[in-house]
C-alpha cells in the first residue's frame, strides 16, 4: 500500500520532482567541480596505532623522511670536462626550480679541510669542484672521500646518482604537479644534451605520478563504463531513449558521488576515484530492473500508467533493499580504523542510496511523458536463446537437484584446497605492471644503490649529548656496519659518517683515516664534535644538524630499502633489531624502527585486517536485513549459502592462481557480496509474491520464478561483470584485480542464484501461508 501511494504520488507531481532533482544535481555538479586530487599521503593505520606514533614522534624531531626524489643515470666517466660542465650547469638549474631545498650530487660535494693559523685550528668544509680550481686534483680529492663511494655513484657499475629534496609543504599541495614537471624538463634537456637515459623515484615522485595516473584512469574507467553500459543496455531494450535516460541518472549519481567527496571535505585518492565507475556498474541494474518490470507489466495491463504504478509498487522494495545491501557491503568500511577506508565506505554508501532515489524517483516520472513502449522494446522478454537457458536452469533444479548439489559440494571442496594456498603480501610499488617507467626505475636503484624507501632508525640515549658520546658513536658505527651487510639496504647515513669525515680531514685527507675516532683523537675532535668551530652554515654541519636532534640525545640512522614486501621486511627487521639488541645496552638505550615504507606496509596489514572484519560485519548486516524481509530463517539460511559459495570459489581461484591477498583483492569480497545479494533479493521477492498465486505450491512457484526473474538477473548480472571488467583498462594492477574478480564472482552469483537457490527452496523451504 504504501509503495502504491508512492508511486501515485510521484506520478501526480511528476514534473515538480524532476525538477527538484535537475536542480539539485546542478548545485552538487557545483561542488564536484571543487573536489580535488589527494596529493599527501592518506594514513591507511589509525592515529592510536603504534607505528603511527612512532612516525609522528620522528618527524616532530627530524623533519619529513619523504621528501627526496633521486634522479640516476649511467655513465663511466662523469669527469670528463664536456660531460661534467654540462652536468654542474643541470645540477645549478635544478636549484632554480622553486620547491626545490637542496641537492646532493657529485658537483656540489663537498670536502673537509683543517684550517690552521696563529690563534686556532680548526676544520672547515668547503666545495670540491670550485671554480678556479685545479679539476685533476679536484677528482682526485673525491676519489679519496669513502664518505660519496655507494652514496653518490656506484663505482663497479658506473650508475650515478643525485638526490633533489624538495619542501615537504610543497609535495602535499597541488603545486607538486608543477614541481615534478619542471624538474624532468630540466632533466631531459640534459639528457638530450648528454645523450643519457635519465631515471627518476623517490617517494615525492611516485606519489605524484600515482596521483595523475587516479586522476586520468577516473575519467578513463568512468567513461568507458557508460559507453559499455550504454551498449548493452541498446542491445536489450532496442531503444534510444532508454539507453539515454538510463545514462543520464547514472551520471547523475556520479555527480553526486563526486560532490558527496567535496562535502565530506575528502579528496579524491586511488579508492575514492573508484566510486564514480562503481556508482555506474551499481546504478545502471536499477535502470533494468524498473524498466524490465515496466516492460512487463505494461505487456501484462496494455496501460501506461498502471504498468509505471505496477513498477514502482513491485519493484520499489526490491531495488531499496538491494541498494540497501550493496550500501552495507561498502558503508562497513567507515567502521575500520583506517581513514581511507572510512572515507572510501561512507562515500559509496551514501552514493549508492542516492543513485537509488534518483532512479526511483526519475523513471517513472520521466517515462510518464514518454509513448508507451513498442513491441521491439519488449522483443527481449521473449529471448529464445535465454529462454531456452531458463528451462535448463529449470530442469536441473526440478529434476537433478542432487546432482547441483553434489556439483556444487565438489566445487566448493576443491575451492579450500586453493584457499589454503593463499598468501598475503604487499608492496610500496604493488599495483604497478612490471613494465611500467615508475616500476622499472624503481628497480634500477635498487639494482645499483639497493633502494630510495626511507627507513629510519632511532637511538634515543635518554641523556642530554649522550648521542655524541665515544661510546656512542663507536656502537652506532658497529649498528651502521651490520646495515651495509644486509643487500636488500642502501648505504647507511648517520652523523657519525660526518665525524669519521671530519677525521679523514684532521688527518690531511687520508682515506685510510675515514673511521671512527678513538680514545687518543677525540680529544682533538671533540670541539668539532660539539659543533662549536664550524657556523652552521656548512653542509656538513647541516648533515650532522639533520641527524641529532637539538639536545643531541638522539640520534638517527637513514637507509634506504629495497620495496621488499611485507613478507620479507619483518624479517630484515627482526635481524637488525638482534643485532641493534647485542650492541645497545637495553638499560641504557632505546631503539626504534619507523620510516614511510615501515608505515606504509603496516597499513596494507591493517587495511586487510579490517577488510576481513567489514566482511564479517556486511555479513551480519545483512544477514539482519534478510531478517527483517522475509522473516524466515529458512530463507535467511538459503539466502547465506548462495552467495557464500561465490565468494569460495573466488578466493579459490586466487589460490590457484597465486593471487595475492592484499587491499585491492580483499576488498572484492565486501563490494562482491553486497551485489550478488541484490540478486538473491530480486528472486525471494518475486518467489514471495507469486506464492500466494499458485496456492503456495513451491516447486511451481519457483519454476515460475525462474522464468520471470531470470533473464532480468541474466542481463542484470551480465551489465554488473562487465561494468567490472571496464577495470582492466587500469595500469594498476591491484584495479584489475578488483575488476575481474568481482566480475568472475558476479558471474558464478548468477549462476548460483539460478540453481543452487531455485533447488534449496525446493528442497528446504516449507509450504507456509
Amino acid at each position: 500500500m504504501i509503495w502504491q501511494r508512492l508511486a501515485q504520488f510521484i506520478l501526480k507531481y511528476r514534473t515538480p520532482i524532476l525538477v527538484i532533482v535537475s536542480l539539485l544535481t546542478i548545485g552538487m555538479g557545483y561542488f564536484a567541480l571543487q573536489a580535488k586530487m589527494r596529493y599527501d599521503l592518506t594514513s591507511a593505520i589509525p592515529e592510536d596505532n603504534p607505528e603511527y606514533i612512532k612516525h609522528q614522534n620522528f618527524m616532530k624531531k627530524f623533519g619529513e623522511d619523504g621528501t627526496m626524489l633521486v634522479i640516476g643515470f649511467d655513465k663511466e666517466n662523469v669527469f670528463e670536462p664536456a660531460f661534467f660542465t654540462a652536468f654542474t650547469r643541470w645540477q645549478n638549474e635544478l636549484k632554480t626550480i622553486p620547491g626545490v631545498v637542496n641537492i646532493l650530487s657529485i658537483p656540489s660535494a663537498i670536502s673537509v679541510r683543517k684550517y690552521e693559523s696563529d690563534s686556532v685550528t680548526k676544520l672547515v668544509s668547503e666545495s670540491i669542484f670550485l671554480s678556479g680550481k685545479n679539476f685533476d686534483s679536484a677528482v682526485t680529492t673525491f676519489q679519496n672521500l669513502p664518505f660519496y663511494r655507494n652514496l653518490l655513484y656506484n663505482p663497479i657499475t658506473h650508475a650515478n646518482l643525485t638526490a633533489v629534496y624538495l619542501n615537504a609543504k610543497v609535495i602535499k599541495s597541488i603545486e607538486r604537479i608543477a614541481l615534478i614537471k619542471s624538474i624532468r624538463e630540466v632533466t631531459q634537456k640534459f639528457a638530450i644534451e648528454t645523450k643519457i637515459t635519465p631515471h627518476f623515484s623517490g617517494l615525492p615522485y611516485i606519489r605524484t605520478e600515482f596521483a595523475e595516473s587516479v586522476r586520468y584512469e577516473m575519467k578513463l574507467i568512468l567513461v568507458a563504463s557508460l559507453l559499455l553500459t550504454a551498449i548493452i543496455l541498446l542491445l536489450f531494450f532496442r531503444s534510444f531513449s532508454a539507453v539515454i535516460f538510463s545514462v543520464l541518472i547514472v551520471f547523475a549519481g556520479v555527480i553526486w558521488a563526486v560532490g558527496i567527496i567535496y562535502l565530506c571535505d575528502y579528496k579524491i585518492s586511488i579508492l575514492t576515484a573508484l566510486i564514480a565507475p562503481l556508482v555506474v556498474v551499481i546504478g545502471i541494474p536499477n535502470c533494468i530492473y524498473f524498466l524490465n518490470k515496466y516492460h512487463t507489466q505494461y505487456a501484462l495491463y496494455q496501460d501506461k500508467r498502471l504498468a509505471l504504478t505496477s513498477m514502482v509498487e513491485r519493484m520499489g522494495i526490491v531495488t531499496l533493499f538491494t541498494n540497501l545491501t550493496a550500501a552495507i557491503g561498502f558503508g562497513v568500511f567507515y567502521f575500520t580504523k583506517s581513514q581511507v577506508l572510512k572515507e572510501f565506505g561512507l562515500v559509496a554508501g551514501i552514493s549508492i542510496l542516492v543513485v537509488f532515489f534518483i532512479s526511483l524517483f526519475s523513471i517513472p516520472s520521466i517515462f510518464s511523458f514518454l509513448p508507451a513502449p513498442k513491441t521491439k522494446h519488449t522483443k527481449y522478454l521473449e529471448n529464445k536463446f535465454l529462454t531456452g537457458i531458463l528451462l535448463q536452469f529449470e530442469s536441473w533444479v526440478s529434476h537433478h537437484r542432487k546432482t547441483v548439489f553434489a556439483l556444487s559440494v565438489a566445487i566448493v571442496a576443491v575451492s579450500i584446497v586453493g584457499i589454503v594456498q593463499l598468501r598475503s603480501i604487499g608492496h610500496i610499488v604493488d599495483d604497478l605492471p612490471k613494465d611500467n617507467t615508475l616500476y622499472t626505475d624503481l628497480k634500477y636503484f635498487e639494482k645499483h644503490f639497493h633502494g630510495v624507501m626511507p627507513l629510519e632508525i632511532v637511538i634515543d640515549t635518554r641523556k642530554k649529548n649522550g648521542a655524541t658520546t665515544l661510546s656512542t658513536i663507536q656502537k652506532i658505527d658497529q649498528l651502521t656496519a651490520v646495515l651495509s651487510s644486509v643487500p636488500e639496504l642502501s648505504k647507511p647515513l648517520s652523523f657519525v659518517e660526518a665525524i669519521k669525515f671530519a677525521r679523514q680531514a684532521y688527518y690531511d685527507g687520508d682515506s685510510s683515516s675515514y673511521a671512527v675516532p678513538n680514545s687518543f683523537d677525540i680529544a682533538f675532535l671533540l670541539p668539532y664534535l660539539r659543533m662549536k668551530t664550524d657556523t652552521g652554515k656548512s653542509q656538513l654541519a647541516g648533515l650532522i644538524n639533520s641527524f641529532v636532534d637539538s639536545n643531541k640525545q638522539v640520534a638517527r640512522i637513514s637507509v634506504g630499502i629495497e620495496d621488499v614486501g611485507s613478507v620479507r621486511l619483518p624479517s630484515i627487521l627482526d635481524s637488525i633489531q638482534k643485532s641493534a639488541a647485542a650492541i645497545f645496552d637495553t638499560s641504557r638505550y632505546d631503539v626504534s624502527y619507523t620510516g614511510t615504507s615501515i608505515v606504509f606496509l603496516e597499513g596494507s596489514k591493517f587495511i586487510i585486517n579490517s577488510l576481513r572484519d567489514s566482511l564479517l560485519l556486511a555479513l551480519v548486516m545483512i544477514i539482519l536485513c534478510m531478517v527483517f524481509l522475509f522473516k524466515s530463517w529458512r530463507i535467511v539460511v538459503i539466502s547465506i549459502v548462495t552467495n557464500l559459495i561465490p565468494l569460495i570459489v573466488t578466493a579459490g581461484v586466487m589460490g590457484f592462481c597465486k593471487i595475492p591477498l592484499k587491499p585491492s583483492t580483499v576488498l572484492v569480497f565486501s563490494i562482491a557480496l553486497g551485489i550478488a545479494i541484490d540478486v538473491t533479493i530480486r528472486f525471494l521477492v518475486n518467489y514471495k509474491q507469486d506464492l500466494p498465486k499458485n496456492d503456495f505450491e513451491i516447486e511451481k512457484t519457483v519454476q515460475m520464478t525462474i522464468q520471470e526473474t531470470g533473464i532480468s538477473i541474466i542481463y542484470t548480472s551480465l551489465i554488473l561483470s562487465a561494468g567490472f571488467i571496464v577495470f582492466l583498462m587500469s595500469d594498476f594492477d591491484g584495479t584489475k584485480a578488483l575488476g575481474y574478480l568481482t566480475a568472475l564472482t558476479l558471474f558464478l552469483a548468477m549462476i548460483t542464484n539460478l540453481t543452487i537457490l531455485p533447488a534449496l527452496l525446493v528442497w528446504f523451504d516449507r509450504k507456509k501461508k
